[in-house]
């Protein structure tokens, strides 16, 4: 995140002292561990004794005037590490980082720990370490990215999460198996608890879809139907005994042909009228009560039918959980 993003607010030679600031501390937190780090070494009679044979005038000079007042040497860069959360604090504050003023030590606990002078506590001067190099990248002065070491324990941080996420899922998914297996009333249930008081909106969905799909299909083939209705109405009259003594009289093909091509036409109006009869009140209402009738039927469970409804289910599941038991991090880093 650039820096005139994240201070809007405030004039380029601030946000530049912001970025000193923040060096300065990251150096003296990184000067304050090695001397953490050196003097617990020192502490050990081996170490200490390697030294001596070593370097005994680095031994001396350490011993007298560092280590024999580390506690007064940590106590000033414990001054400057309690001067940066207050200074921190203020900035925030007057930044409305937070929603409320006092979040800030809540935040920073670390920070605030950390100005402790005591052993257990100043390990966490760590943790300033990565929430400094955390703030640089999103000042976008550094691209942590790009570091092998980011690249590497994110790579597997990112596989030990994958892994953990589909184990968990694998255990939640069994369980689920278990209890339909368990269960002697699941489709009884899923029926009361689900369908039923959902009734009167699946029953005009049902009917909203039959109007949709039959007009549509009915307007997309419409020459073919009525070409297939004058066909089988010729044939029809063609299979008559009546049709074909008619034929055989005078004047009598003429009079079958008219009678043909009336009883097509009729045939294909009424077709055309049921058809935009599809789409009237009463047609609609005629669905719904013919479907409000047999609701009750169709969702009459026997044990065939919970069987069903539990394999189903159970199948699922199964499916689902082939798909989370893939370890999709191999396509990704291999």
């Amino acid at each position: 995140m650039p820096a005139r993003e994240r201070y809007p607010h405030l004039p380029k030679a601030v946000e530049f002292a912001h970025l000193g600031w923040d060096f300065f501390i990251l150096t003296a937190v990184i000067i304050n561990l090695s001397l953490l780090l050196f003097d617990s070494l020192f502490l050990f009679d081996p170490i200490n004794q390697g030294i001596a044979n070593i370097a005994p005038g680095f031994h001396a000079f350490y011993d007298e005037a560092i280590h024999s007042r580390f506690f007064s040497i940590d106590l000033v860069f414990v001054a400057i590490f309690v001067v940066d959360v207050l200074l921190g604090w203020s900035v925030a504050i007057a930044e409305r980082r937070y929603h409320r003023w006092f979040f800030y030590p809540f935040v920073h606990w670390y920070d605030v720990l950390g100005c402790i002078p005591l052993a257990g506590f100043r390990w966490l001067r760590l943790l300033r370490v990565f929430s400094l190099i955390n703030r640089l990248h999103r000042l976008g002065i550094i691209n942590v990215t790009r570091w092998s070491a980011y690249q590497f324990a994110a790579k597997y941080y990112d596989i030990l999460l994958e892994e953990l996420s589909d184990r968990i899922a694998l255990r939640l998914l069994g369980n689920v198996q278990q209890q339909i297996r368990a269960s002697d009333s699941l489709t009884e249930r899923v029926i009361d608890r689900v369908v039923m008081p959902r009734k009167a909106q699946l029953i005009h969905e049902i009917t909203q879809r039959l109007e949709a799909t039959v007009g549509t299909s009915y307007q997309r083939n419409r020459p073919e139907i009525m070409a297939y209705i004058r066909e089988l109405v010729s044939r029809s009259l063609r299979e008559s005994p009546e049709i074909q003594r008619l034929r055989r009289l005078p004047m009598g093909q003429p009079a079958a042909s008219a009678m043909e091509e009336s009883l097509s036409g009729i045939a294909q109006r009424l077709v055309d009228e049921l058809a935009l009869g599809i789409h009237s009140t009463e047609f609609r209402q005629l669905v719904e009560r013919t479907a409000d009738s047999g609701f009750d039927t169709w969702l009459t469970v026997d044990e065939g039918s919970h069987h069903v409804t539990e394999q189903v289910l159970y199948d699922i599941l199964e499916m689902l959980k082939e798909q989370v038991n893939r370890q999709r991090w191999k396509d990704r880093y291999e």
